[in-house]
């Protein structure tokens, strides 16, 4: 069965396709010719992943799901939030939004903060949410070359090595990501696809 993955970012596809059981096959955005970027006008994580996936299904026909992940730091009230990936602007990068983060930080006592994900699935006319959360720290510099977003910078809990540090297998087990497509798959397989 071809399931789209409502995103662009070819990080996030290898992620979830190193998961996924070998009866599906993962399409990207890229892949069914939709290269607009899909407006997250949301203002909950919840509401961004549902707004993805109906986009894709009521525009291109496909059963999809839609992420959308958030970085929740104590110290900031739960910023940067649903405006994790454009925290230091619109045309920000990764490495600007860590900036920023780590300004922000800078004498800050306490560093905990979560990572948040939730999927929304439309299949067979259905929507279906799953939620993973990983609790952790942000650190006072990156370190890693692995990961994307604030990987380098993310330590979760129980862990001495960043996100950006530890093999993708391991990620993959305990992210926020890991668990919400753990769910999905888990329901998933439970249909017999």
């Amino acid at each position: 069965m071809n399931l789209v993955f409502a995103t662009h970012n070819q990080n996030k596809v290898k992620e979830v396709q190193a998961l996924l059981p070998g009866n599906l096959s993962l399409l990207s955005l890229t892949d069914i010719g939709c290269t607009q970027e899909i407006p997250e006008t949301g203002k909950t994580l919840e509401e961004n992943a549902k707004l993805k996936a109906d986009f894709v299904t009521q525009n291109y026909g496909f059963p999809c799901f839609a992420d959308d992940t958030g970085l929740l730091v104590t110290q900031l009230q739960g910023a940067p939030g649903v405006y994790s990936a454009r925290y230091a602007g619109e045309q920000a990068n990764a490495n600007d939004n860590m900036d920023k983060l780590l300004q922000e930080l800078i004498s800050a006592g306490d560093r905990s903060a979560r990572f948040e994900t939730v999927i929304a699935l439309n299949l067979n006319n259905d929507q279906h949410l799953f939620k993973g959360t990983v609790e952790g720290e942000i650190i006072h510099e990156k370190k890693g070359k692995n990961g994307f977003g604030y990987d380098p910078i993310f330590k979760p809990k129980g862990y001495s090595k960043t996100f950006a540090e530890i093999p993708l297998d391991i990620k993959n087990k305990i992210s926020h990501r890991g668990k919400a497509i753990h769910q999905l798959i888990t329901y998933l397989n439970s249909l017999n696809l």
